[in-house]
């Protein structure tokens, strides 16, 4: 998710932090290791959490330089430590606690909604697990699904703390349009469309980290094998942020040159505008070239 865009961009120094794990003795995953080496990266770090983000921000003396740019997701305090060090280093997005949110009408079915709340939920205690159709029924089923499902689930007590707390909800609405306008003002992390029209609704998504359109794309797929980043904006920043890509770890360059007769060409419009803004020494630094060596 992090690596392979950054290795597109041609960045020249990837480092890779993934937490230490006590049965593999403090050292990282061993598919986190094996990932690395298939990727070619030989610089990784055992730390995991806000830990890693500080060590990245600021580095570690004759261990870890400090980065440029970090990148990826995590709990509510790596997004929380990345919001404190912007400016001190780049990040990509604030990446925290997961999020799904479904737009569906009545031919939507409830098992897959259900299935689809509860594969977010299982993330984290505070997961944020959405639902807002425009069928009363389908609500009713939802809920009674979930109920069937949680139960059983492997991490049923986490799953059941996600989705009954304040950030998770079921919300009716009066119209595919009403709906939109709620997802569009809560831009979740995944945005699921389940309407008899997913593909035209789905246009009209505006605040979205990623968009996953009808019955056959749920979100697992973009977590694993869609194409599409898995890191993605969170709490609300969808509205003006991207999920991560090749572009994040590109920045641009302006290079200004002009020749003498394009200089003399525009040369009173800057002191105009440098004037008009009581700046004089702007324009004299173009009248200094005015006159004769």
């Amino acid at each position: 998710m992090n690596v392979v865009p950054a290795q597109i961009a041609e960045v020249p120094s990837i480092a890779v932090a993934s937490p230490p794990q006590k049965e593999f003795g403090g050292l990282p995953h061993p598919t986190i290791l094996a990932t690395c080496a298939l990727l070619g990266i030989t610089e990784v770090y055992a730390v995991g959490g806000a830990q890693a983000i500080a060590l990245f921000g600021y580095g570690m003396k004759d261990l870890c330089q400090k980065c440029d740019l970090v990148t990826g997701p995590g709990n509510i305090y790596v997004a929380a430590a990345k919001r404190a060090l912007r400016g001190i280093i780049g990040i990509d997005s604030e990446a925290g606690p997961t999020e799904i949110a479904i737009l569906a009408d009545e031919t939507a079915l409830a098992a897959d909604i259900a299935s689809d709340l509860i594969s977010q939920a299982e993330h984290d205690v505070i997961a944020a697990a959405i639902l807002v159709t425009t069928s009363e029924k389908l609500a009713a089923d939802v809920e009674k699904e979930l109920a069937l499902r949680v139960a059983t689930t492997k991490h049923s007590a986490r799953i059941k703390e996600a989705l009954g707390g304040k950030q998770s909800a079921i919300a009716l609405v009066d119209s595919i349009d009403q709906g939109l306008d709620v997802v569009n003002a809560y831009a979740a992390e995944h945005l699921e469309i389940q309407t008899k029209n997913s593909a035209t609704d789905a246009r009209k998504v505006r605040n979205a980290g990623a968009v996953f359109i009808g019955r056959f794309s749920p979100v697992s797929l973009g977590d694993y094998s869609a194409g599409s980043n898995h890191v993605l904006p969170t709490g609300g920043c969808a509205c003006h942020s991207s999920g991560l890509s090749v572009q994040t770890f590109l920045r641009g360059l302006h290079f200004i040159e002009y020749n003498e007769a394009a200089f003399r060409d525009i040369a009173q419009t800057v002191i105009t505008l440098a004037n008009s803004e009581d700046l004089p020494a702007h324009g004299e630094a173009i009248t200094a070239r005015l006159e004769k060596p």
